[in-house]
């Protein structure tokens, strides 16, 4: 009995407290979900997309001998800058300089031979018509001075040829650009079989190519440009971005546009042209080639964590009147430094939760962080 009157009290505190602790928790629970929210932006958007592409130089050409010889002198130092027109090498021209003096001289061979043909059948004209030569004798000294004309353009055929020749052991740098390392050494005989001597990249300006489906060809309004890159309703702007995210600070043009999709790929062929004045570019660099619209688009910006997806999309939470919160489906565009673009769904100053969306249902009663609890 004495342990049952000591008990009863102890047991009844217990089931009271549990009674209050019980209530408490009860009043926690309902208590409505604590959020922050942030006014929906209207900023200025140009749209961008952003593609793999590879430098390539303008021009990019082999050095090959045109002529027979040894080589005699080279001119250059392996890697440097050269010049249009920049002498490279000598093949050894003595051997062209004497067919160049056998075809001058065959020249003037020619045309005293025309000469004297010349006078022969003014001759044979006057003789012709005072009847001192045969009708015959006259066309087949007709047929002489027709030769030795013949023979002179022959003669001059072949004195340019010699010449073209010799002007070939004279190897110049058919244009501006950067040389690599020279593949013959001097007294090596080199001739057309032999190969490439060297080779010469343009380096300013340089070129930049890559793909882009035709979804984002139509998007982007790539369309609209000719293959030439030109464009009568507007352009846009080529950026590329170097190893390491280095943006590089000359913008490009569009200069090429392909004539028809990859059916492999889905994809069709670009290409945009930059300026190259310090040389950062090489050819076969791997680039991020970024195609901007010059036009400026005001379009509605929320910070990305605001956006939850579910099965049936992308959708965010509004606050509206009485801090309930409604449900909104959204299309979603581009990220960009100050959020990412919502398409529709969404009007500027919208209130939109960025904070406690785990606990939130659509229709919930929520509480402001700035309101207290």
């Amino acid at each position: 009995m004495l342990i049952r009157k000591l008990l009863l009290p102890v047991l009844i505190s217990s089931v009271l407290l549990s009674g209050c602790g019980e209530k408490k928790a009860a009043e926690r629970v309902e208590m409505p979900p604590l959020v922050d929210v942030t006014s929906a932006k209207l900023i200025n958007f140009q749209p961008e997309q952003k593609f793999v592409g590879r430098t390539q130089a303008m021009e990019d050409v082999g050095i090959v001998p045109q002529v027979s010889g040894y080589l005699k002198a080279r001119y250059f130092n392996e890697g440097e800058m050269v010049l249009a027109g920049q002498r490279l090498y000598l093949i050894d021209p003595l051997i062209y300089e004497a067919k160049v003096a056998s075809a001058k001289a065959a020249v003037e061979q020619a045309k005293a031979g025309l000469t004297n043909a010349e006078l022969d059948w003014k001759r044979s004209k006057d003789l012709l018509r005072k009847g001192g030569i045969s009708q015959s004798e006259f066309d087949r000294l007709t047929a002489v001075r027709l030769q030795a004309k013949a023979a002179v353009e022959f003669a001059d055929a072949q004195e340019k040829a010699a010449n073209l020749d010799l002007s070939h052991t004279h190897i110049v740098a058919p244009f501006t650009g950067r040389i690599s390392q020279s593949n013959a050494s001097i007294g090596d005989l080199v001739s057309p079989s032999y190969g490439v001597l060297t080779t010469i990249v343009s380096i300013d300006p340089m070129q930049a190519s890559f793909s882009m489906s035709e979804k984002q060809r139509i998007g982007m309004g790539v369309d609209m440009y000719s293959g030439s890159g030109k464009r009568k309703d507007g352009t846009v702007d080529i950026h590329i971005n170097l190893g390491n995210g280095v943006s590089y600070e000359h913008v490009g043009k569009l200069d090429y546009l392909g004539n028809r999709i990859d059916i492999k790929t889905g994809t069709i062929a670009l290409r945009a042209k930059f300026p190259n004045p310090d040389h950062r570019l090489l050819p076969g660099q791997y680039v991020e080639v970024i195609v901007k619209d010059k036009t400026v688009r005001p379009s509605i910006s929320v910070p990305r964590l605001a956006v939850q997806t579910d099965l049936e999309g992308d959708y965010i939470m509004l606050l509206k009147d009485g801090n309930r919160v409604e449900r909104r489906n959204i299309a979603l565009g581009p990220q960009t430094k100050e959020g990412v673009i919502v398409l529709t769904g969404l009007n500027e100053n919208d209130q939109v939760l960025t904070k406690g969306l785990q606990r939130v249902r659509n229709g919930m009663v929520v509480r402001l962080e700035r309101q207290g609890a």
